[in-house]
C-alpha cells in the first residue's frame, strides 16, 4: 500500500472509532432515532452542498436505486443499531464487534469472484486480525452484564456495512462518493423525522451530550465519508474494510481513557494482533489466471 494509503487508512481508523464513544455519552439523554438524525442531519449539510459544488449531486439521484439501499445498508438499519446496542454494552466492545466487517467482506469479494482476497498473506492477515478481535472481546467482556440481543445487533450492523460498500462499489463506482453518502443521509434523515419529532427531548441536553452529538455529525458521519471514499479507489474495498481492525483499537483506547472502561489482559494482546492483522491483510497481490 502507498505512503497516501496508509496516511488515510490511519486517519479513518482514527476518526471512525470516535463515534463509539460519542454515541455512548449520547445515549445517556437522547434517544437512537433522535441521535441517528442529529448526525445525518449534520453530515447532509455539510456533504450535499459540496456535491453540488463538484456536481456531482445530480449523479447520485439519478441512480436513486441503488443508493437508498445503500443508505438501509449502510446506516438506517447500522446506525439505530449501533446507537441502541450502546445502551446495553460499552464503546470497546461495541467496536470490537464491528470489526467483523472485514470477515462479512471478504466473503462478498470472493463472491464477486476477486480471488485476490484469498491469496495466502491476506488470509493469515485475516486470522491474526480476527484473533486479535476475539482475545480482545475475551470471556471478561461477556462476564457482565452484556446483553446478547445487543451483540447481536452489532453483528448485525456489521454485515450491512459489508454488503452497502460491496454493492455500491460494484454498481456505481464511478459516482462520487460524497454525493452518495450526501443522498443516502438525507434520505435517512427523513426516514427518522417522525420518530424524532415524536421523541424530542423536554430539556437542552448536557453540554457534552451537544458536543457528542455535533462531533458525530462532523467528523465519523460527514469527513471520515470523504476520506473513506478516496481510500477505496486508492486500496479497493475489501481492503478497505479492513480500517475497521484499526477503529477498533481506537475506540477501545478512548474507551479506556475517557470512559473508564476497563482494560483486559485480552487488549493488552490483542490489539497488536489487530494491528498486524491489518497490515498483513491489506498487502496488495497477484493472482495469476489459469
Amino acid at each position: 500500500m502507498s505512503r497516501k494509503g496508509w496516511l488515510l487508512f490511519f486517519a479513518v481508523g482514527l476518526i471512525w472509532g470516535i463515534p463509539y464513544l460519542m454515541l455512548k455519552v449520547a445515549v445517556e439523554e437522547l434517544t437512537p432515532s433522535v441521535i441517528v438524525f442529529s448526525r445525518v442531519l449534520i453530515g447532509s449539510a455539510i456533504l450535499i452542498p459540496i456535491a453540488i459544488k463538484r456536481g456531482s449531486l445530480k449523479s447520485a439521484l439519478l441512480n436513486w436505486k441503488y443508493v437508498l439501499p445503500y443508505a438501509v445498508g449502510e446506516m438506517v438499519i447500522p446506525w439505530i443499531l449501533i446507537t441502541t446496542a450502546e445502551k446495553k454494552v460499552t464503546s470497546g466492545l461495541a467496536g470490537l464487534l464491528i470489526a467483523t466487517v472485514p470477515i462479512w467482506s471478504t466473503i462478498l469479494a470472493s463472491l464477486r469472484g476477486d480471488k485476490t482476497v484469498w491469496h495466502h498473506k491476506r488470509l493469515l492477515g485475516l486470522l491474526i486480525g480476527f484473533l486479535g478481535i476475539v482475545l480482545v472481546v475475551g470471556i471478561e467482556s461477556f462476564s457482565g452484564n452484556q446483553s446478547l440481543l445487543a451483540i447481536a445487533m452489532l453483528l448485525i450492523a456489521a454485515m450491512g456495512y459489508a454488503w452497502a460498500v460491496t454493492m455500491i462499489n460494484a454498481k456505481i463506482p464511478h459516482v462520487d462518493g460524497i454525493a452518495i453518502n450526501g443522498v443516502a443521509m438525507f434520505f435517512t434523515l427523513l426516514v427518522f423525522l417522525p420518530f424524532t419529532i415524536a421523541q424530542l427531548p423536554k430539556h437542552i441536553p448536557a453540554g457534552r451530550v451537544i458536543l457528542s452529538i455535533v462531533g458525530l455529525g462532523t467528523l465519523p458521519t460527514a469527513l471520515a465519508f470523504i476520506l473513506f471514499f478516496i481510500l477505496l479507489k486508492e486500496i479497493g474495498p475489501a481492503r478497505g474494510s479492513l480500517v475497521t481492525y484499526l477503529n477498533t483499537a481506537f475506540a477501545v483506547v478512548l474507551g479506556i481513557i475517557f470512559l473508564r472502561e476497563p482494560i483486559t489482559l485480552g487488549i493488552a494482546i490483542g490489539l497488536p494482533l489487530v494491528l498486524i492483522g491489518s497490515y498483513f491483510a491489506s498487502r496488495k497481490t497477484k493472482v495469476i489466471s489459469q
